[in-house]
């Protein structure tokens, strides 16, 4: 049983563990965890290959990964630059850049967790090349990677896809473990991810998967129950950044978390996956180290961590379980998908 505050280094906040709360009796909402069976393909998804979108515009009959423009962009190239600003203390100012889908596979019925180990590899080199040409452009100061996977965190289509939005602003997680990175650096003289890698080993109870060149764990100071952190070991400011054996441990890291996650509860793992990634806005951005940032909804099968009083009123987050209970859960099943025999 843990009850204390953990301080979080990247985002400089303490969380709350109350670990003995995840046991806590609960008569509220339950969500829908019912596996449903996808077909391959499916005439009106406007994702998959061939078929027309909301645009009208057709995909191509692809193969492998398929990106393309967004039809409904959060940010585009189209946006005022010139606004008519508020009265008295409001300011605003110009929200701009480009928005994109990177569809994963053309098949409608898979993940992330169930790609070949070569097709994870493949995603994650377009993603690279996605960084350096969006992030080469002179009006995109920040270039964010993210998939929403499920139902419950709000995903319309099941066809397996991320986005990207490079924005001429800076996401403010990301802007604040800049700083803190920097700082850290500045004042330690080693870059904050080197030193949260050593804690991580040195201590071993919340390691997931460890490669020579990649590692993933649940925090010491995870916020959600099954938040998990995928990393290069070097630091690197970003995905681009990986030669190509860092990146085929990685995808490995990767590949076999998510596997590990699906197969915690033999269901299709719901979750917002983040790549922390440094802006592209011409700044050195000195300690910062790329990563993955994993946040599952759920507590239990069915049960979703809610943001509630503590969180939306309070402004700390309260994680009900210890991060070192969950993962024990992960480090206890298997690495082959259970789809596959796992």
């Amino acid at each position: 049983m843990v009850w204390e505050q953990r301080w979080h280094p990247l985002r400089r906040e303490w969380v709350v563990v109350s670990s003995h709360r995840n046991e806590r009796p609960w008569q509220g909402e339950r969500v829908d965890d019912t596996a449903r069976a996808l077909p391959p393909y499916v005439p009106d998804c406007y994702l998959c290959p061939g078929n027309v979108r909301s645009s009208g515009q057709r995909n191509d009959r692809y193969t492998g990964v398929f990106v393309f423009d967004n039809d409904h962009p959060c940010v585009g190239p189209g946006a005022p630059t010139e606004l008519t600003a508020p009265r008295g203390i409001y300011r605003n100012r110009p929200a701009s850049g480009c928005a994109r889908v990177v569809c994963f596979t053309p098949r409608h019925d898979l993940t992330l967790a169930q790609l070949p180990a070569a097709e994870m590899v493949n995603l994650l080199e377009v993603l690279q090349a996605q960084y350096r040409d969006l992030g080469s452009r002179d009006d995109v100061r920040h270039v964010l990677v993210f998939e929403n996977k499920g139902e419950v965190v709000g995903v319309s289509n099941p066809h397996p896809h991320c986005q990207i939005y490079a924005t001429n602003f800076v996401f403010k997680t990301i802007e604040l473990e800049a700083e803190a990175q920097a700082a850290h650096l500045a004042e330690h003289g080693r870059p904050l991810f080197q030193d949260i890698l050593a804690a991580e080993e040195a201590d071993g109870r919340r390691l997931l998967v460890r490669r020579d060149q990649a590692l993933s764990f649940i925090p010491y100071f995870a916020r959600y129950p099954y938040e998990t952190l995928v990393a290069p070991r070097a630091t690197h400011p970003s995905l681009a950044r990986l030669s190509a054996s860092e990146l085929g441990d990685f995808a490995a890291v990767l590949r076999e978390t998510l596997i590990r996650l699906d197969n915690l509860w033999r269901l299709s793992f719901p979750y917002v996956m983040v790549l922390h990634q440094a802006p592209t806005d011409g700044s050195p951005h000195p300690g910062f180290h790329f990563h993955i940032q994993i946040h599952p909804p759920l507590r239990k099968p069915g049960l979703l961590k809610y943001l509630a009083g503590p969180e939306i009123g309070g402004g700390n987050f309260l994680n009900d379980t210890a991060p070192e209970q969950k993962a024990a859960e992960l480090q206890a099943v298997a690495s082959v998908h259970y789809t596959q025999g796992g």
